[in-house]
């Protein structure tokens, strides 16, 4: 059970890391395109912003407490802080692979969900698969070069 807290711990610090990066980009995205570029970096901050609550639920049903912090968050999560303003098509590749770390941690905690047959666990944290490989595929769509 030890090793599946801390596997939904980093999954929960690699979601908000990836959130917050997504939400910077949003505010911060320019160039002929701002308006295509703002709403989908909205629409992918909003949508996994709503996951992040029932992680830290989910890891205080197994009596673990949630990280809070953003010392913790930072600790935990692999997704490096991004201070530098990009152009559009920067953020898209940052974005792009900063979501495959969150898919790698989400599956990891999967498994260890499946081993446990905590099935409740394991159904949510496949639909954050399904959410994250469709924003790849979004993600991957808007950086394709026809």
């Amino acid at each position: 059970m030890d090793e599946l807290v801390q596997a939904m711990k980093k999954a929960l610090a690699d979601t908000f890391a990836f959130y917050l990066k997504a939400h910077g980009f949003h505010w911060n995205v320019e160039g002929r395109t701002f308006c295509q570029d703002h709403q989908m970096f909205s629409n992918i901050y909003e949508e996994v912003y709503g996951s992040i609550d029932q992680f830290a639920e989910e890891i205080r049903t197994m009596d673990a407490y949630a990280p809070a912090s953003f010392a913790r968050f930072s600790e935990l999560t692999t997704i490096e802080d991004e201070i530098k303003i990009l152009n559009a098509q920067g953020m898209y590749e940052k974005l792009l692979a900063d979501n495959s770390i969150v898919m790698a941690s989400v599956e990891q905690a999967y498994e260890l969900a499946e081993a446990a047959h905590n099935h409740g666990l394991s159904n949510f944290l496949a639909e954050r698969q399904d959410a994250h490989a469709k924003h790849a595929w979004q993600l991957r769509a808007t950086l394709k070069q026809r």
